[in-house]
């Protein structure tokens, strides 16, 4: 696992086992992850920009990155706490999106810990993110920790610690396509999503407050099936959002200790890749790459058109601050905000 001076963007190298992947200084990004089939022939299962630069472009896409101080929307890009309110940068349309116009996804994070044995790799970076950032109160210091593990594992730990109350809620926007990078679209992907529940949302995707059941919906996940055939089917929601973006809730998401538990599995039949995800975080905003729209290239020099990959970002609720029932994102000085994130990877039987 080393630094590379050599590139306008420093990037890190980590390898366990039959798992290997690229995180850049600029967004924490994960621009490669290579995942062997069922066949044992590697490849990378998530998107990125063929120009390492255009990861601190500016560009929308948010390919791999660590998204904050709040990851999601805010509406109007504004919020009341402890009786005051603050004014955020808004980057969609009228609203605040994951930390703004210059979030977490276009700065230097620095590396501050490196280790490898052949088991196991790790790399943790940091990222002090000054008072009045995208307009956020307080001075905070957030810290990602990726693990990758010889047994198939990779592991998010994210930790921050703030000087004056503020928002906080970190998620990492990786887009998965487990054919392969430039191997078409992800609409023949199985999803299964433990969650009776999901976020509904109005026309600029910003949460009602409702908490509208699964059943009998195109969010119905709790059994496998084709994100191609849940597309097909008529609903506003899916209108609203060109597709799905929407945050689906856990089981347990009001419990005051959450434990890491299995959130969601995603497979690909040709290539045999399972991905299973378990976190401690309440939601898990399932987004189908509506967006997508051919302007950017990976790095096999293939345009990403619509539902090239989907996210599966473990977070809190979005629009936190304005509705009293959703998990609090609110952090404290003296407090410790932490979440993890697990992906185990391997092949169907």
């Amino acid at each position: 696992m080393t630094g590379s001076p050599g590139l306008a963007i420093e990037h890190y190298e980590m390898r366990a086992g039959a798992l290997s992947m690229d995180v850049l200084a600029v967004g924490c990004a994960i621009s490669r992850l290579e995942v062997p089939d069922r066949f044992g022939r590697v490849g990378n299962v998530v998107l990125g920009h063929a120009d390492p630069a255009d990861y601190a472009a500016g560009r929308r896409e948010y390919f791999g990155a660590v998204v904050g101080r709040v990851g999601n929307r805010i509406a109007e890009g504004r919020f009341v706490l402890d009786g005051r309110e603050h004014r955020l940068s808004v980057n969609d349309g009228p609203h605040h999106l994951h930390g703004g116009a210059r979030g977490f996804d276009r700065q230097r994070w620095s590396a501050i810990d490196q280790r490898a044995d052949g088991a196991q790799a790790s790399l943790q970076l940091r990222l002090v993110s000054p008072y009045g950032d995208e307009g956020y109160p307080g001075e905070l210091t957030a810290t990602v920790t990726y693990t990758l593990s010889g047994d198939g594992e990779l592991r998010f730990d994210y930790e921050a610690t703030t000087d004056a109350s503020t928002l906080v809620n970190l998620t990492q926007h990786s887009y998965f396509n487990l054919g392969g990078e430039g191997s078409g679209d992800v609409l023949g992907h199985e999803l299964a999503i433990d969650a009776d529940a999901y976020c509904a949302v109005d026309g600029t995707l910003i949460p009602t407050g409702e908490l509208r059941p699964v059943e009998g919906t195109p969010f119905d996940f709790r059994r496998a099936r084709p994100i191609g055939i849940a597309l097909e089917e008529r609903d506003r929601q899916l209108e609203l959002a060109g597709g799905f973006d929407h945050c689906m809730v856990l089981p347990h998401w009001a419990a005051p200790h959450r434990a890491v538990r299995h959130a969601c599995t995603l497979t690909e039949a040709a290539s045999g890749r399972r991905l299973r995800v378990a976190t401690d975080q309440p939601g898990v905003q399932f987004y189908s790459g509506n967006f997508l729209d051919g302007t950017a290239r990976g790095p096999a020099g293939v345009a990403y058109y619509r539902h090239a990959g989907l996210c599966l970002e473990t977070q809190r609720f979005p629009d936190a601050p304005h509705h009293a029932g959703f998990p609090s994102i609110v952090l404290r000085p003296g407090e410790r905000y932490a979440a993890t994130t697990v992906l185990r990877f391997d092949v169907l039987p």
